[in-house]
């Protein structure tokens, strides 16, 4: 574990809390200004941008190609992220799940948002962001196992991307208002979204098990974190109980998969 730049690394972390913490701001003074706070979920995918961003400017320590790597991949999918976020939440006013927390503030309203949304966002961007700050300081050369987990993030951007776009055509057309979206890769896992979600977390940590035992062990957490709040936390149960208000839900759910795809059972 000696050959790991482990000051580096340290150094590393502030920077990234850093720039997570400065993305959260500059968004919860927009928020502050337009009245809403629904669009800190767009300051989601754009904290990871920041974050890989500033560790590839730093990281002078770590294989340039794997640094490189980890960082265009995490910028690609920060961005996607937002700007799929941002037009979905366009024209319209606050979300529902931000409503309901905000109705409890002990105080005032804005800063309990600040203090249980934004800041709360900004330590998870920097905790699920480890496999990215650990990727960049691996000293080897790229090996298979790096371009593997570049595989497994690419299946996961095509199930996260493929599965939105779906969504949003559905959406789209008012003949399906109220209707449940069991087409595409909708009817082979209720939430190809969350799935993919699953999959480029799991590929960038790989990524960083290329970068050596070190880099994989501190970043382990992150893989873990975001695959409980895909399956247990903000994901998919808090919206399966929203969706299970719906006419037709239970016999969706009869036949699709709750995550992990799989061909749907006869209707």
């Amino acid at each position: 574990m000696s050959g790991f730049p482990w000051a580096a690394f340290a150094a590393n972390l502030a920077w990234a809390a850093g720039a997570a913490a400065a993305v959260m701001l500059i968004t919860f003074t927009v928020a502050i200004r337009q009245g809403v706070h629904r669009i800190v979920d767009v300051a989601w995918g754009l904290g990871f941008a920041a974050v890989a961003g500033v560790t590839c400017w730093v990281a002078a320590e770590g294989d340039t190609a794997r640094r490189l790597l980890v960082a265009a991949l995490t910028v690609v999918w920060g961005l996607r992220l937002a700007t799929h976020i941002a037009r979905r939440g366009r024209g319209h006013g606050e979300d529902p799940r931000y409503d309901a927390l905000l109705a409890k503030a002990p105080g005032n309203r804005d800063l309990y948002a600040l203090r249980a949304v934004y800041l709360l966002q900004g330590t998870l961007v920097w905790l699920v962001s480890l496999p990215v700050q650990a990727a960049s300081y691996g000293p080897g050369p790229m090996t298979a196992l790096a371009w593997a987990g570049a595989a497994v993030w690419a299946t996961g951007m095509f199930f996260e991307a493929v599965g939105d776009a779906q969504l949003a055509r559905f959406k789209a057309d008012p003949a399906n208002r109220g209707r449940i979206m069991d087409h595409g890769l909708w009817s082979w896992t209720r939430h190809p979204n969350y799935f993919g979600d699953f999959l480029v977390w799991w590929g960038l940590f790989l990524i960083a098990c290329d970068a050596g035992g070190p880099a994989a062990a501190v970043s382990v957490v992150s893989p873990l974190v975001m695959t409980y709040l895909l399956i247990a936390g903000s994901g998919k149960r808090l919206l399966e109980r929203h969706m299970a208000e719906r006419l037709g839900w239970t016999a969706y759910a009869a036949r699709t998969s709750g995550f992990f795809p799989r061909p749907p059972r006869p209707r």
